[in-house]
């Protein structure tokens, strides 16, 4: 399960993780009220979609004053923002987090990932800032900065301290970076999270480590023990039939090919959609119905695959 940009900082908050002043709003009124309440000067409006790239489509508007932030604001909400990760149908603006401006120095990048070769958490750091980790993973991969956690010693000092001295960050700054990080991982933790970036982590022209950014996947089978995360679900973010699959306790992704699959088990999925484009086909979905589906399982399975 993905959320928003604004509840995944709410988290990160909750948990000690610095974070710029803002608020969530769903009218550009309300964006010129938060503006004003953040001091009247310079504010960014950024628009609260399930996807990256944001800025490059126009979803994130630097404004100097409220009324720069409520126009900025009515051009965002109801747009279809289109970026690298919606594909050409884009998403609608629906929401915009308003926030206050603030003086970069730097931006870096910091992020957690379950790694399943090693079983373990690992968390990641790069000097490589505010660009997608995707390209610099594959372009530059040495410029990105690893350490594995062991679950049952945590995020030990000398590891936060070799990842900030690895930024390049000096003096108080590798302190500040460890409490963070710290608190990073406890909150990935807490909240049985698949995926944590933060991108970017800025260090402001003072000297101060903040959380620009957050993005946060939650692993599906553990929600059951986060209620309040499961209420953070924003079905309108999500395809529909993959929603309505969810109801059903159905895994189902849909695709762009022409060729329906409905198989039991995920392995065996995977490896029919293999089999279906080398003989040079196109899968139309992912749908796994479990092995233990039942007959109205299968009905609604069939039905969502028709749709």
């Amino acid at each position: 399960m993905k959320i928003h940009e604004y509840q995944a900082k709410a988290i990160l908050a909750r948990h000690g993780v610095p974070v710029p002043q803002g608020e969530v709003v769903f009218n550009s009124a309300d964006a010129r009220a938060v503006a004003e309440r953040l001091g009247g000067g310079t504010v960014v409006v950024k628009a609260q979609i399930h996807a990256g790239g944001r800025g490059k489509g126009g979803g994130v508007k630097v404004v100097k004053n409220p009324a720069e932030a409520e126009s900025a604001a009515a051009a965002m909400l109801g747009m279809r923002l289109v970026t690298y990760q919606t594909g050409p149908a884009g998403q609608i603006v629906q929401r915009v987090l308003v926030e206050q401006g603030l003086r970069i120095a730097r931006e870096l990048y910091l992020g957690l990932v379950i790694d399943r070769a090693s079983e373990r958490p690992v968390i990641m750091a790069s000097r490589e800032g505010g660009v997608e980790i995707e390209t610099v993973a594959e372009e530059t991969p040495d410029r990105i900065f690893k350490e594995a956690v062991h679950p049952a010693t945590g995020l030990n000092a000398f590891q936060t301290r070799k990842l900030a001295f690895a930024l390049g960050l000096e003096g108080p700054q590798v302190g500040q970076a460890g409490k963070l990080m710290a608190a990073v991982y406890q909150a990935f933790m807490d909240s049985d999270a698949s995926l944590l970036e933060i991108n970017p982590l800025i260090v402001t022209e003072d000297g101060q480590l903040l959380a620009l950014d957050a993005k946060m996947n939650f692993d599906d089978n553990a929600l059951f023990r986060h209620p309040d995360i499961k209420e953070l679900r924003d079905a309108a973010e999500e395809e529909p039939l993959e929603v309505e699959a969810s109801t059903h306790s159905l895994n189902y992704i849909k695709l762009d090919g022409t060729i329906g699959c409905m198989v039991n088990g995920a392995g065996l999925a995977m490896a029919t959609m293999d089999i279906i484009k080398l003989a040079g086909g196109e899968p139309a979905n992912f749908l796994d119905v479990g092995g233990g589906a039942n007959a109205e399982q299968i009905k609604n399975a069939f039905r969502i695959l028709m749709s």
